[in-house]
């Protein structure tokens, strides 16, 4: 393994190289070659290294150079691969591979087809090197520049405003979240002495920190996740993130961006467990961004945005899960969340791809029969994200929830179902008025409907295979694959909580129950509204004007945010800019130029060309001396 672990993400690096800079000219239309074959390697690879790192108890971990070296601050450029880096190798890599190839159909005909197929490289590059990553600052430098892909590929149609004001933003929004984030890894050095993940978890088990100094670095870690994975407050740069290509939207939500910060804080379980009350801030955080964002998606219009939303609230529950020590149960979630999430965001763009670039759901309507391929994949994903059996997302949510109920948060537990509630009402609020009802498309859509090639139609099937099987990794009990295969990674963390695996109750049937009737309430009220009688959404919507308005508006989030800290910044950078910048910058810069302008009309003064005045200068000249003389 220690020979070909450091290909894994050089293969997507060197796609990125080759594609940015022989696209342009030489290979033009066949950009997609070498990036997906790239990412096949990297997937072939990362699925050799599962294999292999299977049963170990301790991980692999190799030192490919020094970095650099600073007295005693010594940074190795490490690669580590346990059963937790090899599950999210095969993620990033397996997903990332099926979105690169739906890309070639999806993308055909783009004029900056080999600029995207490049992007999407540094992309990958970013976020295997940040999930293979042996220190924190290794993770830092791949966690940095995941985000500078993100502002590269959300703003990607740069021409449109709307897509450059998106990328901006998220890049913005992410530097809120990074800075908490790096102020941890500072905190982690200046504590411990190292950034090595074994050298500081060690230290951590063996007590040498302050219960006090572990709370500040869980809470600023975590503060860099709440960026990362869109956690509320520093939740609103996703939603905007829809202005990208589809199949951005798809890298993003499902195998690397938002995922990173789930990852992060589960790398780092020993320090969040050893840090009292912050695993509670952690799963309130979580809770709240649940249920926040799955009421926000009930009234979203563009088929990308709901998703968008779904995916802020299941990100919510990852974090739900890690708040109470349910660290594999987390990464089974986030394992199935990208085989739906990915299926979902696919299918969204081939609806799109299909009416000619609408993604407005009240101008859609009676697809089912016209794109069948891309409607039963879809529907497959709306069962997975809405937790219906047998499909991942049942039993990934629903061994979440029996993780909180057995933790006794009986509270979160019942906002969480709740929120299971709306997301399978506006997962079929999103079926229904896509693919049933009367069609409502103008003419010029409703002329080219066409069903996608098959190569944006085969990664759907392939998708929809994984989100209807995928969940069997993770049975609950005794019975889970994943949470066994994850026990090495966190059995320190699970030490420290005290926490102990349990078998099936009759309790967590009944849960499973539960959870599974409410749910398909939460369809069938979709069905009732939007196929039964589609009079309701309107005669609710004009009952409830006030809070619909509210809610439409997301809250007034961003409102408040342009309201107030942008209003600021804005404010303060134009005082700045006009008191001292214009003022004493420019003002000491005009100033000297000023000056040395008047001593330049002076000499042209004494410079007139005519002897009596010379004569005057010399007179007065040796009259100066003269006097300087006598008098000193």
């Amino acid at each position: 393994m220690e020979d070909y672990i450091w290909l894994i993400p050089v293969l997507p690096l060197a796609a990125f190289i080759i594609t940015l800079l022989f696209g342009r000219w030489w290979i033009k239309e066949r950009a997609h070659w070498l990036p997906i074959l790239a990412m096949a390697g990297s997937f072939g690879l990362s699925l050799a290294a599962f294999l292999q790192i299977r049963g170990a108890e301790e991980p692999v971990v190799v030192e490919l150079w020094r970095w650099f070296s600073v007295g005693s601050f010594q940074v190795p450029l490490g690669m580590r691969v346990d059963q937790l880096s090899s599950v999210m190798l095969l993620v990033v890599s397996g997903v990332g591979l099926v979105i690169f190839i739906y890309s070639k159909g999806y993308m055909h005909g783009d004029p900056g087809y080999y600029r995207f197929f490049a992007y999407m490289s540094l992309f990958a590059f970013s976020m295997l090197m940040l999930v293979l990553a042996d220190n924190y600052l290794l993770l830092y430098f791949g966690w940095e520049a995941v985000g500078l892909c993100s502002y590269y590929l959300i703003g990607y149609y740069y021409h449109k405003p709307e897509a450059a004001a998106a990328g901006k933003k998220a890049f913005i929004v992410n530097r809120v979240g990074d800075f908490g984030f790096g102020l941890g890894v500072m905190l982690i050095f200046v504590t411990f002495g190292t950034l090595g993940y074994s050298g500081v978890f060690e230290q951590v088990e063996a007590g040498h920190a302050a219960e006090l100094t572990l709370v500040g670095i869980a809470l600023l870690l975590f503060m860099g996740a709440m960026g990362k994975s869109a956690q509320f407050p520093l939740h609103v740069w996703l939603p905007d993130a829809m202005e990208g290509p589809t199949p951005v939207s798809a890298l993003i939500h499902a195998a690397t961006m938002v995922t990173a910060g789930v990852y992060m804080v589960a790398r780092s379980a020993v320090i969040f467990a050893s840090a009292p009350g912050v695993l509670l801030v952690v799963g309130g955080i979580g809770t709240f961004t649940a249920i926040f964002a799955a009421v926000i998606g009930i009234c979203q219009k563009d088929i990308k945005r709901v998703l968008a939303y779904s995916t802020v609230s299941q990100l919510g529950y990852m974090f739900m899960a890690l708040g109470v020590g349910a660290w594999a149960i987390a990464i089974f979630h986030l394992v199935t969340h990208a085989f739906f999430k990915a299926l979902l965001f696919l299918g969204a763009g081939s609806v799109i791809h299909a009416l000619s670039g609408e993604q407005n759901m009240d101008k859609m309507g009676g697809l089912r029969r016209r794109i069948p391929v891309t409607y039963y994949t879809l529907v497959a994903g709306a069962l997975a994200l809405s937790g219906i059996f047998p499909f991942a997302g049942f039993w990934s949510k629903d061994d979440i929830l029996g993780s909180v109920w057995r933790d006794g948060k009986y509270l979160i537990w019942a906002v969480g179902l709740i929120a299971a509630f709306i997301t399978a009402f506006y997962t079929f609020r999103m079926i229904f008025l896509t693919f049933f009802g009367k069609s409502r498309l103008d003419e010029e859509a409703e002329h080219h409907v066409h069903e996608s090639p098959w190569s944006m139609l085969v990664p759907l099937i392939v998708l929809a295979v994984a989100s209807l099987l995928g969940g069997f990794l993770g049975l609950p009990g005794k019975l889970g694959v994943i949470q066994h295969f994850l026990e090495p990674v966190f059995a320190p963390a699970n030490e420290i909580l005290h926490l102990e695996e349990h078998a099936l109750t009759g309790i967590d049937y009944a849960l499973m129950v539960v959870s599974l009737v409410v749910a398909m309430s939460g369809i069938v009220l979709a069905w009732v509204m939007y196929v039964r009688r589609v009079d309701l959404p309107l005669k609710v919507g004009a009952r409830l004007q006030p809070i619909y308005r509210v809610v439409f508006n997301k809250f007034y989030v961003d409102e408040l945010y342009a309201a107030t800290f942008v209003r600021v910044t804005v404010d303060g950078s134009r005082w700045v800019w006009h008191h001292f910048d214009e003022a004493v910058i420019d003002g000491a810069a005009h100033g000297t130029a000023g000056l040395w302008q008047a001593f330049g009309a002076l000499g042209r003064r004494l410079q007139s060309g005519r002897v009596q005045h010379y004569l005057l200068g010399i007179f007065v000249g040796l009259f100066v001396i003269a006097t300087v003389v006598v008098f000193l």
